[in-house]
């Protein structure tokens, strides 16, 4: 299971309620994740800074701000992470690059907040 997993409020409400719906597709999910990760040598911060690239390339909003919480929990600083987003610029184009970089801007200012809320 992952990180996320485990704190089900960290769950886009989409996902939550497909969760609810259909809890064997999603358990399905998380073991193909787990297998997936099992089988690199990256670590973890290497790892979702590589999601996030991927994110970047296929348009998915939800999916980066998620592996941006990932990779900043593992360790990535933001300028490791806006590194990750700027890679895709000359293969994926200019407005998806900063389109990908402000999701993950706004999703360290809601940790940020998040972190300050709970201090």
């Amino acid at each position: 299971m992952n990180a996320e997993s485990s704190q089900p409020n960290k769950l886009p409400a989409t996902f939550r309620r497909f969760a609810q719906r259909f809890p064997e597709l999603v358990e399905a999910h998380e073991k193909v994740a787990c297998t997936v990760d099992a089988q690199g040598h990256f670590d973890a911060k290497t790892t979702e800074l590589i999601k996030i690239g991927i994110c970047l390339g296929a348009g998915l909003e939800s999916a980066l701000r998620s592996h941006v919480r990932r990779a900043t929990k593992a360790g990535a600083s933001v300028k490791e992470i806006e590194q990750a987003i700027v890679q895709g610029m000359n293969t994926i184009g200019f407005p998806r690059t900063v389109a990908a970089w402000s999701w993950a801007h706004e999703q360290l200012e809601r940790d940020r907040k998040e972190q300050e809320d709970q201090a």
